[in-house]
């Protein structure tokens, strides 16, 4: 009996040892571990966190008050969310959740995009549009994405991400490097896929207008084809704007505005506004001579709005670059009721007063 009651003793006096030892040791890893993210949180400017968006690890996130803006290196160097108040202005493909899975997206590609043109005459550049970038904060709320150098455009592209401390602004610059041997004359391309649903606001520039009615319509057909002269009742024109009123019977539209922006009222009460450098004398290499295009499918087909600014033509020497700048704003403005239309004057005020 005592040789059992000792080793009841012992067994207790062990099971409280490790006990004791293995509390001892999760509070110490908590502890190791609370270290290891307060300092790599300090270790980043602020405004800038990781954060996990879908199944891509480690994004970078842009933050003030009220705007949020995430960044996606692992495919194509993106910005994921651009959002004031919680809501995103971008489309983000649902299927993108499935990235890195067996049955998922090989080269998802939704959200903001951007891309070098013109579209007719780049070659295929699988690097640049959904390889894996280089991410790293290089500021209070500024990231620069670096694509890996591209043989077939003999270039790199270096996207630099900066959002106002106070405002939803979002500076958006896109460098081309030429990494070849020979002078380069891409352009800058945006791409972003907005939510559908919108109205798409362009002014006019009477000085500088090039197509009969303000845009061209392209025709992407069997056999491809641009229409100088076109009509849809999804367009209009109402004094010194055209209006983009929703999908439209061929989706691709382009203008040849020189405003230097454009707005997009959205559903949720938004106008999603992009400035953007238009010199009047520039060589605008697109097949029309565009300046702008609107991308704008039905629902069905795909449930976005894409928004493209296009650059002028650069000449880029070996060892050279040349840069582009999209300033993004997300400005509160109401989306008209049904029969209702929008104050295009009072837009266009608000756009000089809170879009500067």
């Amino acid at each position: 009996m005592a040789c059992e009651s000792t080793k009841l003793r012992i067994d207790a006096g062990l099971t409280r040892w490790t006990m004791s030892y293995q509390f001892m040791r999760t509070t110490f890893l908590a502890v190791l571990l609370s270290l290891a993210v307060t300092a790599s949180a300090a270790e980043l400017p602020e405004g800038v966190r990781r954060i996990k968006v879908l199944n891509y690890p480690a994004c970078f996130e842009l933050s003030n008050a009220e705007t949020r803006v995430t960044l996606c290196h692992q495919v194509g160097g993106r910005v994921l969310e651009y959002s004031f108040k919680g809501t995103n202005a971008l489309y983000l493909d649902p299927e993108e959740a499935k990235w890195g899975s067996p049955d998922g997206p090989r080269a998802p590609d939704s959200a903001g995009r951007f891309d070098i043109g013109p579209e007719y005459l780049i070659p295929r550049r699988d690097k640049l549009w959904s390889g894996a970038w280089q991410a790293e904060a290089i500021g209070s709320r500024v990231v620069r994405l670096t694509s890996q150098a591209d043989e077939s455009t003999g270039v790199q592209l270096i996207r630099e991400f900066r959002l106002d401390a106070k405002s939803t602004h979002l500076a958006c610059t896109q460098i081309i490097r030429n990494v070849s041997r020979e002078t380069k004359h891409w352009a800058h391309w945006s791409r972003t896929f907005a939510v559908h649903g919108g109205i798409g606001v362009v002014p006019l520039t009477p000085e500088t207008q090039r197509f009969p009615n303000g845009f061209v319509m392209y025709d992407q057909g069997a056999e491809p084809s641009i229409i100088l002269r076109p009509t849809d009742p999804n367009v209009r024109r109402r004094g010194k704007f055209l209006e983009v009123l929703g999908p439209t019977r061929q989706p691709k539209l382009g203008f040849d505005s020189n405003a230097g922006w454009f707005a997009y009222v959205m559903p949720h009460h938004q106008a999603f506004v992009k400035r953007y450098p238009s010199p009047p004398a520039g060589v605008y290499p697109e097949i029309a001579g565009l300046t702008l295009c609107f991308w704008y499918p039905k629902a069905g087909q795909i449930p976005a709005c894409e928004l493209e600014p296009h650059g002028t033509r650069n000449n880029i020497p070996p060892g050279g670059s040349a840069s582009f700048t999209e300033d993004w704003y997300l400005l509160p403005h109401p989306f008209p009721a049904a029969g209702a239309a929008i104050d295009l004057d009072n837009l266009a005020a608000q756009v000089a007063r809170e879009a500067r």
